[in-house]
């Protein structure tokens, strides 16, 4: 019987966890789960002992003004951690909380993976050093990062995005509505939702043929969307987001792993990103990749057109929604989604993680 100590800091990493988790009580019936994530992952079998939500801090000046309550977090995991003695940590992704504790974890003898590994990549590349020094078992999922670590000698198991697991249980339910529907994914943080969508919203005036419908995140409540929408009557699909997906004939997505879902959904998209004016300073001086969507990442191009800071306003989002509901434009995004998904690899990513993770010793 193994002991798995599960640490996750946001909404797709509790999706992949769950997975991840389904997959290991299949090899190990008598395997346990305690740590930090979600209701997913609960469902799944994990003691919950922390909820993500209490941790979802995102940019420089957002972290800063959070700092007592991300210690309090620290010295919950590491007390946790120290009593519950597991076998295994399992990281996954949530870079700036989990880095640290891999380090942790490394000192006192736990064997420590890392699944959906730090975009080190994108910045902080001297992050590999403790990467390599801390990690027993790193399990990247974009093609791009078996390259990018194989150059800093290290071997890791490429297992495939976990997403394309997700996808075959697809939800079935239909979106009922009379008009064709444009979704709007704001995010899965109270903080990216109260930035993002007031203006994604404010598009859907230009766009009277058209349904709006707002994907809301789990465990994120119907009232604090209500605050933010108001008398605006445009609704909510909480934890229906694939299903919405599916409907849509486009979506405005902030950037995360959502962008992801929609090219694999088929769906054209406009991706959005805005922070703190001085988390995006910073991130500018430290940041080395040209896109921010994954989609465009991974294919190396612009696939999907990127609205980032003061370019993401009202104006930019309506041309760029006409761009996309174009058919002529259409086809070619479509393509290009299509050698998207060929280098995302073959379904089977959770399962091959499980295999790797059972096999450390």
């Amino acid at each position: 019987m193994k002991r798995y100590y599960f640490i996750v800091g946001e909404a797709s990493g509790d999706l992949h966890a769950a997975k991840l988790i389904k997959e290991l009580s299949a090899l190990d019936t008598d395997a346990t789960f305690q740590g930090f994530g979600g209701e997913r992952m609960q469902k799944e079998g994990l003691e919950l002992t922390k909820h993500y939500q209490e941790m979802a801090f995102m940019g420089f000046w957002e972290v800063l003004m959070n700092l007592s309550a991300i210690r309090k977090n620290f010295k919950q995991a590491k007390k946790e951690l120290l009593e519950y003695k597991p076998d295994v940590l399992v990281l996954v992704d949530y870079p700036g909380f989990n880095m640290r504790m891999a380090t942790f974890a490394k000192k006192h003898n736990i064997k420590v993976v890392y699944y959906i590994t730090p975009q080190v990549w994108a910045w902080k590349e001297s992050r590999v050093k403790k990467l390599k020094r801390d990690v027993d078992l790193l399990l990247p999922i974009l093609p791009f990062e078996r390259a990018f670590f194989a150059k800093h000698g290290i071997d890791v198991s490429y297992v495939g995005h976990p997403l394309l697991d997700a996808f075959k249980d697809l939800d079935s339910r239909n979106i009922e509505s009379e008009k064709p529907i444009i979704a709007i994914l704001p995010g899965s943080r109270k903080q990216e939702i109260a930035t993002s969508l007031p203006i994604m919203m404010e598009v859907a005036k230009s766009f009277e043929n058209y349904q709006f419908i707002i994907a809301g995140a789990p465990s994120i409540s119907q009232d604090y969307y209500r605050s933010i929408t108001q008398d605006s009557y445009m609704p909510v699909l909480s934890n229906q987001t694939h299903a919405l997906l599916k409907e849509c004939k486009a979506a405005i997505v902030t950037s995360g792993t959502a962008t992801l879902e929609a090219a694999i959904l088929k769906v054209p998209q406009v991706v959005c990103y805005k922070t703190s004016s001085i988390s995006y300073f910073l991130a500018k001086l430290v940041v080395k990749v040209k896109y921010i969507a994954l989609v465009n990442l991974i294919c190396d191009k612009e696939v999907v057109k990127e609205l980032i800071q003061d370019d993401f306003n009202a104006d930019n989002l309506v041309n760029e929604l006409n761009r996309i509901l174009n058919k002529k434009n259409k086809t070619q995004i479509l393509s290009d989604y299509d050698s998207l998904i060929r280098l995302l690899g073959d379904v089977g990513a959770s399962k091959r993680a499980a295999d790797a993770i059972n096999s450390l010793h």
